[in-house]
């Protein structure tokens, strides 16, 4: 079979381990190989700066022995997936009900007001990206904003802005509600658990 020319010919692809892509290959059957395509994109992209370029689709394709535009379908149908380049800092907010009705928009007001961006835009620096996606699956500690792959959560405009400084200054944070909730437990506010009765 004749090997398919890449679009690109300035684009170097970016270095794969063989190793770990069979270990992606060997969790499923071998006349399956297509069941491979989410995680593999996931390392490939992991792997090419946070995006997925035509030639890393069309690799993609060409291990798993796929139709390019099969690749691409999947690749354009998940918000997880990125057919541009992005920022260091891929900033994915939440905008589905749960999430609004617990103050999303006004997290999506502090991250312009801090970092001077809107939906699909990305900071000069290239450091941060912004992306409104459906739901993270996160609703009973909204609002929720993912950073590259950790959560941030029961966010308000003060505490999204005062992440995203840390971040620009580089501070070590950690990951999760920014309240100290322990998984989707009643937070406790003036001393008082908020539990309905």
């Amino acid at each position: 079979m004749k090997k398919k020319q890449l679009k690109d010919d300035n684009y170097k692809l970016s270095n794969i381990d063989q190793v770990k892509v069979n270990e992606i290959l060997d969790k499923y059957p071998s006349n399956r190989k297509a069941s491979a395509v989410i995680p593999l994109l996931h390392y490939v992209q992991k792997k090419s700066d946070g995006w997925l370029p035509v030639p890393e689709l069309e690799r993609v394709a060409e291990i798993l022995d796929m139709p390019y535009m099969k690749v691409y379908e999947v690749a354009s149908f998940y918000t997880m997936f990125n057919l541009k380049p992005v920022g260091q800092k891929l900033l994915q907010l939440c905008h589905t009900t749960p999430c609004w009705l617990r103050g999303s928009d006004q997290i999506e007001k502090s991250i312009f007001d801090t970092l001077k961006i809107k939906n699909g835009e990305t900071t000069h620096d290239n450091m941060f990206t912004l992306m409104k996606v459906e739901c993270l699956g996160a609703c009973v500690n909204a609002p929720i904003l993912q950073i590259n792959d950790d959560y941030y959560e029961d966010l308000d405009y003060k505490t999204t802005k005062e992440l995203l400084n840390k971040i620009k200054t580089k501070k070590t944070i950690k990951p999760g509600s920014v309240i100290g909730r322990k998984s989707s437990e009643p937070y406790e506010e003036n001393g008082n658990k908020n539990v309905t009765k």
